[in-house]
This record gives structure tokens, C-alpha cells and sequence, in this order.
């Protein structure tokens, strides 16, 4: 499986940005798909994902009620629309998938097999 990220870009404060994620290879059962973030100096840590089957979501605490996941399992693509962003956004952006992550492990980065190569957010104040 091969992901492509992209729309990561600069923005203000209080603006809006929309990546998306393209997974391409062996997807004919559909993946899990999730964004991570890494801002500099800082651990990679989770930001939403969203499950292969039945569309269920899960948001890191950080991002709830400001980014919504979604995804078109017909092109397998991955969305991650962000709203009211914050300085505090600003990081490198990485789609992430695996084909049989359990639920219980979606917040955890090393339980996925295949990574984009990232796109970087700026939010200036």
C-alpha cells in the first residue's frame, strides 16, 4: 500500500485547511486510515482515524469539534478537514494505514504498517 498526502500549506489563525491522503496497491479490503502529526521538537502523536467498515471515527482530544476525518472508499482516499486552526496545529501532517488494526490501538502509532511521507500545516497567529 502506497499513501500519498497532500494540501498541507500556511494559514492564519482561526483558518481552514482540507489534506487528503490517496492509498494506492493492495486495497481491495479497504484499509483503516488515521493522521498523525509531528510538530518540531515533539513526539508524533495521533489526530483522528477513521475505520475501513462503517465509517466510525475516533479524535484526539486536541482536534475534537475542530477537525472532522472522512473518506471515499470508492477512490480510497482519506480526508482530514481542519477548521479553527491554532498555532499550536502547526506540524508535519502523515496519513497512516493498516489492513487489521484492533480498535483498542488506533491511537498508537506503531501499530500501523504503511505511512505517507507527510505534508507540512503552518497556523501563524
Amino acid at each position: 500500500v502506497q499513501l500519498q498526502a497532500s494540501g498541507g500549506g500556511l494559514v492564519q489563525a482561526g483558518g481552514s485547511l482540507r489534506l487528503s491522503c490517496a492509498a494506492s496497491g493492495r486495497t481491495r479490503n479497504s484499509i483503516n486510515m488515521a493522521w498523525f502529526r509531528q510538530a518540531p521538537g515533539k513526539e508524533r502523536e495521533f489526530v483522528a482515524v477513521i475505520k475501513r467498515a462503517g465509517g466510525i471515527t475516533a479524535y484526539a482530544d486536541s482536534v475534537k469539534g475542530r477537525f472532522t476525518i472522512s473518506r471515499d472508499n470508492t477512490e480510497n482516499t482519506v480526508f482530514l478537514q481542519m477548521n479553527s486552526l491554532k498555532p499550536e496545529d502547526t506540524a508535519v501532517y502523515y496519513c497512516a494505514a493498516d489492513q487489521s488494526i484492533i480498535w483498542s490501538e488506533v491511537k498508537n502509532q506503531y501499530a500501523y504498517d504503511y505511512w505517507g511521507q507527510g505534508t507540512l500545516v503552518t497556523v501563524s497567529s
